[in-house]
């Protein structure tokens, strides 16, 4: 069911992984057991990982959110099993392009398996978008440099007239 592994895995299945999105049925049959566990006093902690793995592979943001939400209580709480939430906290927060937190999860993660392929490469893809997303900062921060001083060349060209 889940897309984990410790074998060697390219940078495009990690890209996969990525874009992989949850079928719509396939959230509401884990929706509807998380919050019938809930209103029946417990959800079990199987039960809140099959739903936080749901969320976090939703097309929408705020899904997203709830799902490193509930990753996030079940780090703190259940501590055999912090590698697998460690691997789609890293996950959620690069959909959410949170970079630097998917990162910081990653490496969490290598800490405890540090020879782990598929995460090395959630690694360095995370590296590479925060590279490319530097870049597109950087060259939107020039641009709009460029366009208050082009502006300002005007309005001083203007002035001179």
């Amino acid at each position: 069911m889940y897309h984990y592994s410790r074998t060697a895995n390219t940078q495009s299945t990690m890209e996969e992984i990525l874009n992989d999105s949850v079928v719509n049925d396939e959230l509401e049959k884990f929706e509807k057991k998380y919050n019938e566990e809930l209103k029946n006093g417990a959800v079990s902690t199987n039960t809140q990982f099959e739903y936080a793995y749901c969320m976090v592979r939703s097309d929408f943001a705020s899904d997203m959110k709830t799902g490193l939400v509930l990753l996030e209580d079940l780090f703190v709480k259940h501590p055999e099993g912090r590698r697998d939430y460690l691997y789609y906290m890293a996950i959620g927060h690069t959909r959410l392009k949170e970079y630097s937190e998917a990162l910081k999860h990653a490496q969490a993660f290598l800490e405890i398996e540090p020879n782990n392929q598929q995460v090395i490469a959630l690694e360095e893809l995370i590296k590479k978008r925060m590279d490319i997303e530097g870049l597109k900062g950087v060259a939107k921060a020039t641009g709009a440099a460029l366009v208050v001083g082009g502006i300002l060349g005007l309005g001083l060209a203007l002035l001179k007239k």
